[in-house]
């Protein structure tokens, strides 16, 4: 069995861990149209258009990706088919012990719109730059002066064994969609390869993923919009918090809900919480 894969550190590591769990398997590199740098205006599509293309022609059985990865709307004849235990799901902070031990105007690199309106949300005096490439070359940037911190996904730090980089966890920030979990994607209708999958699917993580994504679809974010979302769980209920936000830290909005008679399947809850979001003035937030 071929499991499709990107080529990064990560998302070998990620997939390897796919491909151990599934007796025989093999991993297939494929280029995607983001690792050529193409399409640098696109959404997500561009870090998964040749892998579906690779499942629908039968190049590969499966393919692996980090679930935030993702667009909204998966291409058509694609499936996920599971999501297994999701790893720690919150942004890192390498370069500093904590937010508060930054000083005044500290310089603090980013790819991301989230974490920008976020961490300027909490520190608007804090200098977003920013900063993009893979965990090692991110990570290398703190050796020069361009950067006091830097702010990188755990669970990528986790998988590459280099958790012991990460300074705080910051944990009072509202992580994106899927950030943690992976995401194994099938053609639909590929009963072998879908049963396959499923035996190493999470029904935790799999809720979770579906929640936070009804709640993007509804938001229609993308790769270019700030916002998150995180479902969590106590006494066995869901409780999905999200957040939208500028990226100047200017204007925000957080909500959370919990599973209810109302919202009684995990992506009733997210389209609830995002018509609700809606309401509260989302649109008006993110600028549309």
């Amino acid at each position: 069995m071929k499991l499709g894969t990107r080529g990064s550190a990560l998302a070998l590591a990620q997939a390897g861990t796919v491909a151990a769990a599934i007796d025989g398997a093999e991993l297939e590199t494929i280029t995607t149209s983001g690792d050529r740098g193409f399409d640098a205006s696109d959404d997500k599509e561009r870090w998964v258009r040749e892998l579906d293309e690779a499942l629908l022609d039968g190049r590969v059985a499966l393919a692996v990706h980090s679930a935030k990865d993702l667009p909204a709307k998966l291409a058509d004849g694609i499936v996920i088919a599971a999501t297994p235990a999701r790893a720690n799901p919150f942004d890192a902070l390498c370069g500093a012990d904590s937010l508060a031990a930054l000083p005044p105007g500290a310089r603090l690199g980013t790819s991301s719109l989230r974490r920008s309106a976020q961490l300027r949300a909490l520190r608007d005096d804090l200098q977003i730059s920013e900063l993009r490439g893979n965990v090692d070359t991110r990570l290398a940037s703190l050796e020069g002066d361009d950067y006091e911190a830097i702010v990188i996904a755990m669970a990528g730090l986790e998988r590459l064994g280099r958790s012991g980089e990460a300074g705080a966890l910051l944990d009072q920030m509202i992580p994106a969609a899927g950030q943690g979990t992976l995401a194994i994607t099938a053609r639909e209708g590929d009963a072998d390869s879908i049963a396959l999958a499923l035996a190493l699917n999470d029904d935790g993580a799999h809720s979770s993923l579906t929640a936070e994504r009804a709640l993007i679809e509804v938001l229609e974010a993308d790769c270019h919009t700030p916002v998150g979302a995180h479902a969590t769980f106590a006494g066995g209920v869901m409780t999905l918090a999200a957040f939208v936000g500028r990226p100047d830290g200017s204007a925000w909005l957080r909500d959370e809900l919990t599973l209810s008679d109302s919202a009684n399947t995990p992506e009733a809850l997210g389209r609830e919480l995002g018509e609700r979001m809606l309401t509260a003035g989302a649109n008006e937030v993110l600028g549309r």
